[in-house]
């Protein structure tokens, strides 16, 4: 903060996520970084985009104690699936409710928030910056963040100085959640919605991933490469994430040689993930796989072959088969031994 007495507030807006009838867990780790980024007279609101009022009133109370000032509700049956026109157009209405003071825009990089984002900074005038991996206020008042480049080996520093437009999409799991507030709950503010005649119409949605934790925000991921060998070989691992509240995830080969769906692949051409520990199961560790996961926090890496890529970034490493491998911690976690 450049310690000015007349410096002009600012408003941070978040923009949260639903999924399912329930709140992102990105969209709680949004609003800490923008909280990590506020200077002293800024102001933080959420913005909410339900497609029922129902699920709308209890996602807004969960934010309401996490948001240091509004929570601002538009509901819709438009907005019950996504569609860009009609989403963006809700956003706009919440900017002109918040003008001229919105300055700030924080999303999730969730398919939503990457297709979102790009749009708002374009319609606002903005600067973006995607994946962000770190956010904080500097002390001359800018705020500084931190993305990965160069399949995760570099990392970019941008800042904004006091009085710019961005527009920032966050990385799952790179920010520990905001947690509540101490004291009363922020006031819910519901904005009305004419949506735009659309271009865009939804049929269907069809999701391919399996199990219940998103691949993304997911803490835990047993991942499985060509060693796998089938698409059963993928069973005993869906087992193991499932004893650990994780997700299972694949390699590009994996994907490939038709073994699961591509839903699963993490990589360059697939998901980014930084969990808390990464089980790679029969992964090589090509450079393109280590692009999606390398930043994970701790990883452990099975493997027959003692020269895999993957044994260079693992924190753990076991030399052996899979197959016999997965079963025994499996029997470990059951309590079979």
């Amino acid at each position: 903060m450049n310690g000015s007495s007349n410096r002009r507030q600012e408003q941070h807006v978040v923009v949260a996520e639903c999924r399912d009838g329930l709140l992102r867990q990105v969209s709680l780790e949004a609003i800490a970084a923008a909280r990590g980024c506020m200077a002293d007279g800024d102001k933080l609101a959420v913005l909410l985009l339900c497609g029922d009022g129902a699920e709308a009133s209890a996602a807004a109370e969960q934010l309401a104690r996490r948001a240091p000032d509004e929570v601002i509700a538009i509901d819709h049956p438009v907005l019950g699936r996504y569609a860009p026109d009609t989403h963006l157009a809700a956003v706009l209405a919440a900017a002109k409710a918040l003008a001229p003071e919105a300055r700030w825009w924080w999303l999730g990089h969730t398919a939503i928030g990457r297709d979102l984002a790009p749009r708002l900074a374009a319609r606002l005038g903005a600067g973006q910056v995607s994946d962000a991996l770190a956010a904080a206020r500097g002390g001359d008042g800018r705020i500084e963040l931190a993305r990965a480049l160069h399949a995760g080996k570099a990392l970019e520093r941008r800042a904004f100085l006091p009085g710019d437009t961005a527009i920032v999409t966050v990385r799952p799991n790179n920010f520990a959640p905001a947690e509540p507030i101490a004291g009363a709950a922020a006031p819910i503010r519901r904005v009305p919605f004419d949506p735009p005649p659309s271009r865009i119409f939804v049929r269907d949605v069809v999701r391919r991933a399996s199990g219940t934790v998103d691949l993304a925000e997911a803490r835990i991921i047993v991942a499985g490469g060509r060693g796998v060998k089938s698409a059963a070989g993928f069973a005993p691992l869906a087992e193991l994430a499932a004893l650990l509240g994780g997700a299972v995830g694949a390699s590009r080969g994996a994907c490939d040689a038709g073994y699961c769906d591509y839903a699963l692949q993490i990589g360059q051409t697939g998901k980014t993930v930084t969990p808390d520990l990464y089980i790679a199961c029969g992964i090589s560790g090509a450079v393109q796989h280590l692009a999606g996961m390398s930043r994970s926090r701790v990883i452990v890496a099975i493997n027959k072959d003692p020269e895999a890529p993957i044994f260079g970034v693992a924190d753990y490493g076991i030399v052996g088969d899979l197959f016999e491998v997965v079963p025994a911690f499996i029997a470990e976690l059951s309590g079979e031994y």
